[in-house]
């Protein structure tokens, strides 16, 4: 059976967290079909805070992969949702 995965990630502080968490999405960029990012708070203010949603595809070990490495990384609250279909 087939499954779509998806991740969400709270980022509580961008400014410290982001690159962090940029060098590990990159890395597994192999594995994101989609990501979409929210942060602003409005036209001239962005916030520390911020949220991303991934959704993944391909090798499910490597999904397992890239949420456990995003796990490790301070002031990241990770998320799954998995769905058979």
């Amino acid at each position: 059976m087939k499954e779509l995965r998806i991740i969400g990630l709270l980022i509580t502080d961008r400014i410290k967290e982001a690159g962090q968490t940029q060098k590990t999405l990159t890395k597994f960029g192999h594995v994101i079909k989609s990501r979409l990012g929210f942060h602003e708070v409005t036209e001239d203010v962005c916030s520390r805070a911020g949220v991303v949603i991934l959704q993944l595809a391909g090798n499910p070990a490597e999904c397992e992969k890239l949420e456990t490495e995003l796990s490790q990384i301070g002031g990241l609250e990770v998320q799954r949702m998995v769905f058979s279909i």
